[in-house]
């Protein structure tokens, strides 16, 4: 490839003062760019992944590029690529964040499995269980350390010319995600859709498990040659990770035994309690399968069908004119509405959302991935146009989806918060402080009125031990409560002292007792000892007037 084309923006250019020579392209993506380079003070070769985002121009941003890099580097394992360094440089009249990182000679997993396909239809089973074993060996010493991964796929996964898997691209999109505005005022989500946990899709909190799941995924990939949810729009396969369940690997390959149906069905499973606990876990029962059949080729069928998602287009986006039902027309298992019981078959919370119980470690609960082949979306209604009937067919659309709307929405709403990010209005209906009930609890429910969702909360230690400011050890940046259940705020508060005061605000797209706003805004350095009061617009659940 050429140094010059328009793929090698920055081939021949030097960075640190020229201690770092950038060469050949090795890879690019909608965030970052990853080339060879020369090392001139300790005479080796690197690879050096810079980001050409507008993100580069944000101070809060480049301060957590550097902290998330500097714990990346502390993590030491043969399955691991290794980060040497990071600093920033000015390219192009932009300030770049870099890292500089092990340069693999190898080639992505991805490249690999192409090959499997060409000569057999899918990766040998027996070679599938071996790289897998290998990506939990790593993230077995991320997740001990605290660091969650959250973009595991064949991309962000190397081998070596002899073999050796390598595990790249911790860390990044956690500072992506760290509340910087060209971040949230934009409405863009970071990630692979396809490799999305449930719990990503809907915006929750994740753990090692969520890693986890996304290995069961790119397992499944290895094995049948295919995606076990793929569609059209990230918004659909996101859907298909929440709701729907993934066709067994062997009804893809016939060569498959029983017992890797099981691990995989056992790594996707929605509920997080219900996966393996811990990378060691999954580790250990992918080498025993491994160990347990004689391997054979694979035997691919022809035309065997896989999860699509199919039809959320037209749940989300109906044909115009189309009514829109009562809330709670809709149960998904991560949207309980009581009285109904929890699918999960254990209690339901009506405090913050569960941790599902997983140990979190340090000061790096859940970190994020930085790929370079890393999608950005920026979702809109118009990238899913409404087609002719909401009641067309399609292996994902199924009955409970039918007739319901905005509910379909919140059940991704990770992914599409941005569609409405400030609806609500600026109407003040008056509000309490304090300890005051619910935004509409004087309210009368209008025509249309939509009820609460409780099921998206915000813990109670984003308020008691909150992130401290990048530019000011000694004060702290305000959380982020939009789109929370105002009563899980509200315990968020008193767990820390803060008072607060609510303006109810007519809406009905979040429902009642939504955080449409706040004052100050999320990621406000603000001084602890001097709190000031929280102020929130929070949805009456009543449809503007």
């Amino acid at each position: 490839m050429s140094q010059d084309g328009a793929h090698g923006r920055y081939a021949g250019r030097a960075l640190a003062g020229g201690r770092y020579q950038l060469r050949d392209l090795l890879g690019e993506g909608g965030m970052a760019s990853v080339h060879l380079a020369y090392d001139a003070v300790l005479d080796r070769q690197v690879a050096i992944k810079t980001l050409h985002t507008e993100l580069g121009r944000e101070q809060a941003f480049r301060e957590r590029f550097r902290r998330e890099a500097q714990a990346v580097a502390k993590l030491t394992h043969t399955n691991i690529v290794s980060v040497f360094d990071t600093g920033e440089d000015d390219v192009d009249g932009m300030t770049t964040p870099y890292i500089v990182m092990e340069y693999v000679e190898g080639r992505p997993l991805g490249s690999v499995l192409d090959e499997d396909l060409r000569q057999f239809g899918a990766m040998p089973a027996d070679k599938a269980l071996k790289v897998t074993a290998d990506v939990l060996a790593a993230l077995e010493i991320s997740h001990e350390m605290g660091l969650v991964h959250r973009d595991i796929k064949p991309g962000n996964v190397m081998m070596t010319k002899r073999g050796v898997v390598k595990v790249m691209d911790f860390g990044i999109a956690r500072a992506m995600q760290s509340g910087v505005t060209s971040m949230t005022q934009t409405g863009m989500v970071v990630g692979t859709p396809q490799y999305l946990s449930p719990e990503q899709a809907l915006g929750r909190g994740v753990d090692a498990r969520s890693d986890l799941y996304s290995v069961g995924i790119m397992l499944f990939q290895l094995v049948t040659g295919r995606l076990p949810f793929d569609a059209d729009s990230p918004l659909a396969i996101a859907y298909a990770h929440v709701q729907e369940e993934p066709v067994a690997p062997s009804s893809i390959n016939r060569a498959l035994p029983p017992a890797v149906d099981a691990l995989v069905a056992r790594a996707l499973k929605k509920n997080p309690n219900e996966r393996f606990p811990t990378a060691v876990a999954m580790r250990d029962e992918c080498l025993r399968v491994a160990a347990s059949f004689q391997a054979a080729p694979p035997s691919i069928v022809p035309g065997a069908p896989t999860q699509s998602g199919s039809g959320v287009g037209s749940a989300v986006f109906p044909p115009v004119g189309q009514g829109t039902p009562p809330a709670g027309a809709v149960q998904t298992p991560y949207q309980p509405h009581t009285p109904a019981p929890n699918p999960y078959g254990t209690p339901q919370p009506s405090t913050p959302a569960p941790s599902y119980g997983y140990p979190q470690q340090g000061g790096y609960q859940a970190p994020a991935s930085y790929g370079a082949q890393q999608p950005t979306y920026n979702l809109t209604p118009q990238q899913h146009p409404a087609p002719a009937s909401s009641g067309g067919g399609g292996k994902g659309n199924r009955p409970v989806i039918i007739g319901s709307v905005l509910v379909a929405v919140v059940a991704v709403g990770a992914l599409i918060a941005a569609l409405m990010a400030n609806a609500g209005g600026d109407d003040d209906k008056g509000g309490g402080s304090g300890g005051s009930a619910s935004a509409s609890a004087t309210a009368s429910h209008a025509s249309g009125y939509r009820g609460p969702d409780t099921s998206k909360t915000i813990d109670a230690s984003e308020c008691s031990e909150p992130e401290e400011s990048y530019n000011d050890p000694s004060k702290i940046r305000v959380p982020s409560f939009k789109f929370k259940y105002v009563k899980s705020v509200k315990e968020c508060f008193q767990a820390a002292g803060w008072t607060w005061k609510v303006t109810p605000v007519d809406e009905n797209t979040y429902g009642d007792g939504t955080v449409m706003d706040q004052f100050p805004s999320a990621g406000t350095d603000v001084d602890p000892k001097s709190m000031p009061q929280i102020e929130l617009k929070v949805s009456t659940g009543n449809p503007a007037s």
